[in-house]
């Protein structure tokens, strides 16, 4: 579980998640398709994405190049909270890695916005199973870096963009 914080409001901050990919601090996403959109009874937001990435994965045994995971997020306006989970699609009979995050502002000043990042990762059949499980949280570790970076990014473009 990982805790960050950024020095942005929540709506500033969601906006930018929603158009986080592209992005060049994270080329291996190459594409984000919206699968499904639509605002329930309590004015929430729902979203399935479906997310594919270049990546290598030679150390599991597959020299697959593309891999996708999807995406379901709920942005709640009144509440103040965005929830997005992951969960990948392609190499389940070898690893599955399931991700939770949640934006909210931040308790002590609603100027900044707080993300609270976890997953689970479960890597199936192989000897080094706990190994590789380290490697890949702290692979999601250095991705959550990446994501606040292009965060901060898209508002900064999106700011010099507006004036």
């Amino acid at each position: 579980k990982l805790d960050w914080s950024a020095d942005h409001p929540w709506d500033t901050v969601i906006k930018a998640a929603m158009r986080k990919y592209p992005n060049p601090m994270n080329p291996c996403v190459v594409g984000v398709d919206v699968l499904e959109r639509r605002v329930d009874g309590h004015g929430r937001l729902h979203s399935l994405r479906l997310r594919c990435t270049r990546s290598s994965v030679l150390i599991l045994g597959t020299s697959r190049t593309l891999t996708y995971i999807k995406e379901h997020s709920v942005v709640d306006p009144v509440e103040k909270k965005m929830e997005l989970c992951s969960s990948n699609i392609t190499l389940t009979n070898l690893v599955s890695v399931n991700e939770r995050l949640v934006y909210t502002p931040h308790p002590e000043n609603p100027g900044k916005t707080v993300l609270t990042q976890e997953a689970i990762i479960t890597v199936k059949g192989i000897n080094l199973g706990s190994y590789l499980e380290s490697l890949m949280a702290n692979t999601i570790s250095s991705n959550a870096k990446k994501g606040w970076a292009a965060i901060e990014w898209i508002i900064e473009h999106s700011e010099s963009a507006v004036s």
